[in-house]
């Protein structure tokens, strides 16, 4: 159960297809040269590798636990996030105008993968805390920023995120937690949230509650939400009026708590606003964004470790005799045709992912740095429409190669020893939590696509396009058909997108019946094509005299996500333009 972090291969896919070297030539990256982000995949992969790693099967194993003193994380869990923390990792793509780097989102969300891979449950509270920063960088007032920030980036307070409630899961037009003003400019806030990640823990002293909840008379609806910000502890050292009521056990990340939260038993937590009264929507959504591609790296993160597990089984583990064996005894089954398609199907499902949730990092960190308006716009909305595609492929792949790799352990995978059944367990909440990845289709398809009058998916298909034609003019057999299949599966997006495009205005519940797998036809387009521009740049390596064992492999799973995955998009264009009526038409009766 160790973890390796793939540093090269997430180098090459930052440089050659995310566009780091790009933004270094253009002055975007001009603070970070090869050297520098180099050492800094290393020390992040050090790190995990050596603290975060081990402590992830015992974690898993222990759980966080509540008591009268509140919620106790697993042993080791604050020895570790103490070094972690004192090491500046939070400072890394922080303003340094407040004590951070200033570094690329992008190598951030490459050191977000490494440690999510080494420990998904202890880098949550990081995930969280990075999204707090933003949203008070971006909103908060100067007292509130001067207040906070400071403790935040250094890692000795953490934030958390405070939206669900019992009655409002995904509809927030539908919260009751309310903000009383108190008349010092303060406001005292009551009401119940649950599934808070790291709402209570015993890892810093205070805790950041990033809160929502409505001022009296307020309008209805997500029109009526203001943002407040709620510490645990508050500037005089006493403690606040929240409380952690009960953490929820369950199927996976065990040693992350998730907590019920309540705020004002003794007469209303203290509270302090965020933003604008009633524009705390959009406030929660520079976090939910900002989280939404930490928990894409997440689904990134899960299958990459159950990957390299199930390679390690797969080496050691002997049954039967592989075609072609000579010889006494048993073949390594990693030599069975169907041993070896699982690997190659997860390993290439991983790349996919990843340089997608890259080349979404590398789309934001030309928003924010580039001074060109009509660049820095088309920036944003690029990073808008791969923000949903980003977040729901990825954690899909991420179940599909934890369930994968349970699959090559044999019977040894569903037992709990292994380890492999917890990467399967850990991965099933990606999909669910920081928007349903049913939610992030109807985000892609109703609000994403029709950006710059569909421009924006244009501009994207017209790159995946280019990739595609690139492979088919090689003529290589190390490629195969990819080029074909490619080609084939951006033809299937782009028709399925002009359909969609027509279709969401005149008949939303028809668009909305096929966006979920119009979203998966998405991600297998664009990861096919990011795929092929990965494997271009290692073919252009190998003519130059390099002799990396690793671009063979890119190649590889170029081919094989091209001839294997891809290679399904004829039918999921059906399925998104001819599906709709018998989705609609369907009735669900309860006697099923």
């Amino acid at each position: 159960m160790t973890y390796a972090a793939p540093v090269k291969d997430i180098a090459f896919i930052m440089r050659h297809v995310a566009g780091l070297a790009r933004g270094q030539a253009d002055g975007l990256y001009a603070d970070l040269d090869d050297a520098t982000a180099d050492a800094i995949l290393e020390e992040a992969a050090k790190f995990a590798e050596q603290r975060l790693a081990p402590l992830n099967w015992p974690g898993d194993r222990a759980g966080a636990t509540l008591g009268s003193g509140g919620v106790k994380t697993a042993p080791g869990w604050k020895e570790a996030y103490a070094d972690w923390a004192a090491s500046g990792w939070l400072a890394l793509p922080a303003q340094e105008a407040f004590g951070g780097q200033g570094l690329p989102i992008l190598l951030n969300s490459a050191c977000t993968e490494i440690w999510n891979a080494a420990n998904l449950a202890f880098a949550l509270n990081p995930l969280l805390t990075m999204g707090a920063i933003e949203a008070l960088t971006t909103h908060g007032s100067k007292e509130l920023q001067d207040r906070y920030l400071a403790k935040l980036i250094s890692g000795e307070w953490t934030g958390t995120m405070n939206l669900t409630e019992p009655q409002a899961g995904s509809d927030l037009a539908a919260l009751r937690s309310k903000a009383e003003p108190a008349g010092d400019g303060a406001y005292r806030i009551t009401g119940q949230k649950i599934y808070i990640t790291y709402g209570d823990h015993d890892l810093t002293e205070n805790i950041c509650h990033l809160v929502l909840a409505r001022l009296p008379g307020a309008p209805a609806g997500t029109r009526g939400i203001s943002l407040f910000l709620v510490p645990k502890v508050l500037p005089d050292g006493s403690r606040n009026d929240v409380r952690c009521h009960s953490i929820e056990h369950k199927l996976g990340i065990h040693a992350s708590p998730t907590c019920t939260m309540v705020f004002g038993d003794k007469g209303g937590a203290t509270g302090w606003l965020i933003g604008e009264e009633n524009k705390g929507l959009a406030c929660m959504f520079t976090m939910m964004n900002n989280a939404r591609l930490g928990v894409a790296l997440q689904g990134v993160a899960i299958a990459d470790r159950a990957y390299q597990q199930a390679l390690n089984y797969a080496q050691d583990r002997r049954q039967g005799k592989a075609p072609g064996a000579t010889g006494e005894g048993m073949s390594p089954i990693i030599e069975h045709p169907d041993v070896k398609r699982m690997l190659v199907d997860m390993h290439s499902k991983t790349a996919a992912a990843r340089a997608i949730c890259y080349v979404t990092a590398a789309a934001l960190d030309r928003y924010h740095r580039d001074t060109d308006p009509a660049r820095k716009k088309a920036a944003h909305e690029e990073a808008s429409l791969l923000t949903p595609v980003a977040k729901a492929f990825s954690t899909d792949m991420g179940i599909e190669v934890a369930s994968t790799g349970v699959q090559v352990h044999g019977g040894m995978g569903f037992v709990e020893e292994t380890g492999a059944a917890q990467h399967y367990r850990d991965a099933r909440i990606l999909a669910i939590y920081e928007g349903t990845n049913g939610i992030q289709s109807i985000d892609l398809v109703m609000r994403k696509l029709p950006l710059a009058g569909g421009e924006t998916v244009k501009a994207s298909i017209a790159r995946y396009r280019a990739a595609a034609e690139a492979v088919s003019r090689l003529n290589d057999p190390a490629f195969g058909k990819a080029g074909q299949r490619l080609r084939e599966a951006v033809d299937c997006l782009e028709r399925a997108t002009d359909w969609m495009l027509k279709t969401i205005a005149a008949s939303p519940a028809e668009a909305l019946a096929g966006a979920t797998p119009y979203l998966r036809l998405f991600g297998l387009a664009a990861g096919g094509a990011y795929l092929a521009e990965a494997a271009l740049a290692a073919r252009e390596a190998m003519q130059a005299g390099e002799s990396d064992p690793a671009h063979g492999r890119r190649i590889r799973d170029c081919r094989f996500f091209a001839e294997n995955s891809a290679s399904i998009a004829p039918g999921i264009e059906h399925a998104v333009v001819d599906g709709a009526q018998a989705v609609n038409s369907a009735y669900i009766d309860a006697a099923e």
